[in-house]
């Protein structure tokens, strides 16, 4: 029998790909999924966030990694030595809600640095011909003003600009893809995550921590928080505001698939995908579920903490452009994802 051909996908054969950030929580799973279908990758990183880490990618005979901030004036000397057909730009300041509230200047400062070296380095590569693509991981954080749900690529369009520094520089690295394309013909993805969770995601080595009742945090995102709280012993558990904020937790491996997937398809081509389960879930379902399988003997109880000014209330994705165009749909649900981090963080404790 003749094996059919899509030819909407692009052949992934002796493709390289540098990834920034590579070390970090979504950079491993990139680079994890990449090198698992073949890829030969590249990754960069300055261990700003977690400090030095083991990655189980660190020791793939395809993965060449560099010690580097991107703000380096070697970064587009390594680009150019490398000289990768696919930049995924995934190195920032990034973290939970707690960080981008404590560092909304250094945050917005910083990354638009690194975006603006970045597509510096990727707009050299085209013009040199051996650069392909530039793939930007932005954030569900540019819908902060939306009111439609779910919310489709277009309403970005349409909604007002976002209100914090975080999710205005995320809308900011959109408008760098465009401006590239517009007038030196860059081909993108814009790439938006809904609040990733999984494994590998650690204590920021930064010098701030925060107190939630009496457990202090390092700013990570609500998953491992809650866990942490509540392996910790706090009862009743912290949460904050009323926990009626609504998200959709996609597992590390699930957005990394779609990033591979957005990568392989020419359909994806200069235009911009929610990567995400549409599965929604509450601040205060996600910790009762959490808190059942940790305490199952225990009634659950919760506190309400002063919530920050930028806690979005509801975050949920169309994801019909992604099911249509790249035949993405999730594939792990919120309770094995929960499972995983409980028994990772155990296996730290």
């Amino acid at each position: 029998m003749k094996k059919l051909i899509n030819n909407n996908l692009i052949d992934k054969k002796m493709k390289k790909v540098l990834v920034t950030g590579s070390q970090g929580f979504i950079g491993t799973y990139i680079c994890n999924e990449l090198l698992s279908n073949g890829y030969t990758v590249v990754g960069i990183d300055n261990y700003s966030k977690y400090g030095k880490l083991n990655r189980p990618h660190d020791n793939h005979n395809n993965f060449t990694f560099y010690e580097l901030n991107v703000l380096d004036p070697s970064f587009h000397d390594i680009v150019n030595k490398e000289k990768p057909n696919i930049i995924i730009a995934g190195a920032a300041m990034i973290g939970g809600i707690t960080y981008f509230h404590k560092f909304a200047y250094d945050l917005l400062a910083e990354n638009e640095r690194i975006s603006a070296q970045t597509f510096d380095a990727a707009i050299h590569g085209y013009s040199e011909g051996w650069l392909e693509r530039i793939c930007v991981l932005s954030s569900s954080m540019v819908f902060e003003e939306t009111t439609i749900y779910p919310t489709p690529e277009i309403e970005v369009q349409k909604c007002p600009p976002p209100s914090s520094t975080y999710g205005f520089q995320k809308l900011a690295v959109e408008y760098f893809a465009k401006g590239a394309h517009e007038q030196y013909g860059l081909p993108y993805t814009i790439i938006r995550p809904f609040n990733c969770v999984g494994i590998g995601e650690e204590d920021s080595i930064h010098e701030h921590e925060i107190t939630s009742g009496n457990i202090k945090l390092m700013m990570s995102h609500v998953l491992p928080d809650l866990i942490n709280k509540i392996l910790k012993g706090q009862d009743p558990l912290h949460i904050l505001g009323e926990g009626n904020q609504v998200r959709c937790y996609t597992n590390g491996k699930d957005l990394s698939r779609g990033i591979r997937m957005c990568i392989e398809s020419k359909e994806a081509l200069n235009t911009d995908f929610n990567i995400s389960t549409n599965i929604a879930t509450s601040v205060l379902e996600l910790a009762e579920i959490i808190w059942k399988k940790i305490n199952p003997e225990k009634p659950f109880k919760y506190i309400s903490d002063k919530p920050f000014r930028y806690d979005v209330q509801k975050r949920i994705p169309d994801m019909s452009k992604a099911r249509d165009i790249l035949g993405f749909k999730h594939e792990i649900s919120l309770e094995e994802s929960i499972d995983e981090v409980i028994e990772y963080m155990l296996s730290k404790s």
